[in-house]
């Protein structure tokens, strides 16, 4: 059979390892497989595969590599990957803003991979994925205008340090029946357990630096620079999947019925929308598996076209994404060569 040659970097984090599954689940064409991570996590091994530090000779010879690692890692190793011929998938920060880097959601803009000048595509934001999906569904039909969102990011977000807080803090809630007074671990300066936290990333004037990326991701995803977006970003106490309360503007009328048909036709979107036998998108519904799921859809009473949306932030917001832009890379003809396996 065809192969390629991949590697994932980061592979002992929570999404490095999100995409080894992914991989194995979608059966991903590999003729070979490198593990790479910091020097402090060499020598593991993961479902047998022993995992190497990143060196800029660990790229030669390779087709693809998949990036989850921290925003300055990034920076560093990404660039060398494609200097070495390696087309680079990076779910990291660093470069979706970058000119000449395609911010890429296949079922929302699959065709902004046809031009890769830096051999570098860009996975967006967990919560612009959890909502892009949709809206760019909904936009080609209808013209986006603005959007105003809520969203309610799982303490995974924030990686192994977010949910070890969290147990830390329902354990001692338990134990004492009264939550906890202060932090049980390093990944939020509040107590999560019992606790909403309005504030994710770090303070960028008024907006933290999670709502302006979200908003800047949209507008590059969608095609829409002028597109208004208000957003307000929030941490609670759930283990996996970003929740996103959207009220959303249109050029045309676009009524709840019609926006209904267009999501349940819409690529990597199901509809769970049946409130009145309490069905609709929830967390625990969307963890562990792939769609961007859609309810509550509905027109609030200022007009706008309002819906709550789901997805699984490890998966569809990070590592589902990633494996899905290679196969697209893959089907378009655009990784450099394949192997024989």
């Amino acid at each position: 059979m065809n192969g390629y040659r991949i590697a994932v970097v980061g592979a002992t984090g929570a999404v490095g390892r999100e995409v080894l599954r992914i991989l194995d689940e979608r059966r991903f064409p590999i003729a070979e497989l490198r593990l790479l991570a910091s020097s402090r996590s060499a020598g593991r091994r993961i479902d047998g595969r022993a995992v190497l530090a990143v060196a800029p000779e660990r790229f030669d010879g390779l087709d693809l590599a998949i990036f989850d690692t921290p925003d300055a890692v990034a920076e560093e190793w990404v660039p060398v990957a494609a200097a070495r011929g390696v087309i680079a998938i990076d779910n990291s920060a660093a470069f979706r803003m970058a000119e000449g880097v395609p911010l890429v959601i296949p079922e929302v803009n699959a065709d902004a991979l046809a031009h890769l000048p830096r051999r570098i595509v860009a996975n967006p934001n967990c919560t612009a994925a959890t909502i892009a999906v949709p809206l760019a569904a909904l936009h080609r039909e209808a013209g986006l205008r603005r959007v105003i969102a809520c969203s309610y990011q799982s303490v995974s977000g924030a990686g192994q340090q977010g949910t070890e807080q969290l147990w830390n803090e329902l354990r001692e809630t338990v134990a004492n029946s009264r939550p906890p007074e202060r932090p049980r671990g390093h990944a939020f300066k509040h107590p999560i357990a019992m606790n909403l936290i309005p504030a994710i990333g770090s303070l960028r004037g008024a907006h933290t630096s999670e709502e302006v990326k979200v908003a800047a991701e949209l507008r590059k995803m969608l095609g829409v620079p002028d597109l208004a977006v208000g957003m307000t970003c929030v941490r609670v106490p759930t283990l996996v999947a970003h929740g996103v309360a959207v009220h959303a503007e249109f050029a045309q009328t676009l009524d709840p019925q019609h926006a209904r048909r267009i999501l349940e036709r819409a690529p990597g979107v199901t509809v769970v929308d049946e409130p009145s036998s309490a069905q609709y998108p929830t967390p625990l519904r969307a963890a562990g598996t792939d769609p961007c799921y859609v309810g509550r859809i509905r027109t609030d009473e200022a007009g706008n076209l309002a819906f709550f949306a789901v997805a699984d932030n490890l998966r569809k917001g990070a590592a589902l994404n990633a494996v899905q832009i290679a196969e697209h890379l893959i089907q378009r003809g655009l990784v450099r060569s394949g192997a024989r396996a």
